[in-house]
């Protein structure tokens, strides 16, 4: 059983979460959690029965707020604004997102922060419990007020409406709820604009995102290492007083993991008074790169370990303590996540970037002495050459998808929100640039590989070799051209099984 208590949730427990489809892993409202909530509810129906007009709970929306709504219309007024928001276009989030974004909202409203009635929390959870996951398009948000739209999509199946993936089928959300055993929920007043407020889409997918980066820069490491060894490269690049010299402690814990991954290595030794000087960057300067990338990626974790248990919502009902209030404000705003985002995609480009420069130089004979390609009878096989060429478009995709966009804003909703975040513009865009990388590092462990067969019967240093044994369970060594979109799919899978961190 998971507790869902606004206070507690790790960016790992949320990636178990997205990834168990079936819902096979309870999700939980706590008591001590739910006694909040009962706080924060009671104090704002206790202001409902006065006269003060309390922001989209009697009131309506944005430039509308100066507009009071009627008692017997407050729940109308709730679902009339997830009706209204729900215009989101493009391709739908993934089943594993809109898990993670179920979670994150379920989360943030488990704070006590939203005045919210816990029924609102558990039928979330149960969502997540039975399976049932909102059709969510992912575009239409520009990150302040928050995710609106695709959150709104996905509170409309809460209440019967929408569409909803049940066992990965696509069905009106009524159906979907109730071939789930469920029943539409009843919104009370607050509780659409609760559902609604915040940056839970940005940060499911930033989330998902960054845990795919991390694992991708470990296995950098890998794919570099090897590459070293298939070329012939240097060692002394990783020596610890080159980087104490320059303490970064990103790059003084690549160099480290280096010396480790290249210790004892036949290849390195047979070369060792060779007439070569200097590697180019692409080796000689992988600490660098890749410590930087990591510095990133820690920096991100960060903001997203705070993000994940931050609420987010507007007004926020303050019922402890000596002076109750609620509060209009402004965490919805989502600059924090745009911005990790926009640092995500850039480092994890130069990730992809070093990586094809190394794959460049396996191919190339004017640097290795490995034969043209990495094939054997060039001209009858072209081998890696076009390996290469995938690779290098999906660097120059990436310095596209790096233009930030937390750079931008554009005043919405008749100028009261003037300045927005495009956080989840930003997370598309990370998560498209990883996936970007990951494929041009499978590529470069592909290519590292094959190298490493022209210098048996050398052996590279133990770390590598295991890595390479991995490599050859999944694909073969190339001896003549075949289609290598398979090979690269496989060693795609290869990374994802964790089998080389490992």
């Amino acid at each position: 059983m998971i507790a869902i208590d606004g206070k507690s949730l790790t960016l790992e427990t949320l990636e178990g979460i997205a990834l168990d489809l079936s819902g096979r892993a309870r999700v939980a409202l706590p008591k001590k959690a739910r006694a909040k909530m009962l706080r924060s509810r009671r104090f704002i129906e206790a202001k409902l029965a006065g006269e003060e007009p309390i922001y989209g709970v009697n009131t309506g929306f944005g430039l509308l707020s100066n507009i009071r709504v009627a008692e017997e219309k407050l729940e109308a007024l709730q679902v009339n604004l997830l009706r209204s928001h729900a215009v989101g276009v493009g391709q739908p989030l993934s089943e594993r997102e809109v898990r993670a974004t179920i979670a994150l909202r379920a989360n943030t409203l488990a704070g006590g922060y939203s005045g919210v009635t816990p029924a609102l929390v558990e039928a979330l959870l149960a969502l997540l419990n039975r399976g049932v996951h909102p059709w969510i398009p992912s575009q239409g948000s520009v990150g302040a007020s928050g995710d609106l739209a695709p959150l709104a999509h996905l509170s409309l199946v809460l209440i019967g409406e929408g569409k909803a993936f049940h066992r990965g089928k696509l069905m009106p959300g009524a159906r979907a709820l109730k071939r789930a055993g469920l029943k539409p929920y009843a919104l009370k007043p607050k509780e659409g604009l609760s559902l609604i407020n915040g940056t839970q889409v940005m940060t499911a997918i930033g989330a998902l995102t960054l845990l795919r980066a991390e694992r991708l820069a470990g296995i950098a490491d890998i794919a570099g290492a090897m590459s070293i060894e298939a070329v012939a490269g240097s060692a002394e690049p990783f020596d610890a007083a080159i980087h104490r010299a320059r303490p970064h402690r990103g790059q003084i814990e690549v160099a480290a993991r280096f010396r480790k991954l290249l210790a004892g290595s036949q290849i390195m030794k047979s070369h060792s008074h060779c007439e070569k000087i200097q590697d180019p960057y692409s080796f000689r300067c992988i600490p660098q790169v890749h410590g930087i990338v990591r510095d990133v990626l820690k920096h991100v974790r960060r903001v997203l370990e705070v993000e994940v248990n931050g609420a987010t919502d507007n007004p926020l009902v303050f019922a402890d303590g000596p002076r109750p209030r609620v509060v209009n404000a402004g965490n919805f705003h989502g600059e924090y996540v745009a911005i990790a985002m926009d640092e995500l995609a850039i480092a994890v480009a130069e990730l992809a970037s070093i990586s094809e420069q190394r794959l460049e130089k396996l191919v190339n004979t004017t640097f290795s002495d490995l034969p043209p390609f990495l094939v054997e009878e060039g001209g009858l096989n072209s081998g890696f050459m076009i390996v290469q060429v995938s690779a290098a478009s999906l660097v120059s995709e990436n310095k596209v998808l790096c233009h930030p966009a937390s750079v931008d804003s554009i005043p919405t909703s008749a100028d009261k929100e003037d300045h927005v975040s495009m956080g989840a513009i930003a997370a598309r865009k990370a998560r498209a640039v990883v996936e970007n990388a990951w494929n041009v590092i499978a590529m470069e462990l592909f290519a590292a590989g094959q190298g490493l067969e022209f210098r048996k019967p050398l052996r590279p240093a133990l770390l590598v070799e295991k890595a390479y044994q991995s490599l050859r369970r999944r694909v073969a060594s190339v001896l003549r051209d075949r289609a290598f979109h398979e090979d690269i799919e496989k060693i795609s899978e290869l990374m994802r099984s964790g089998e080389l961190l490992s």
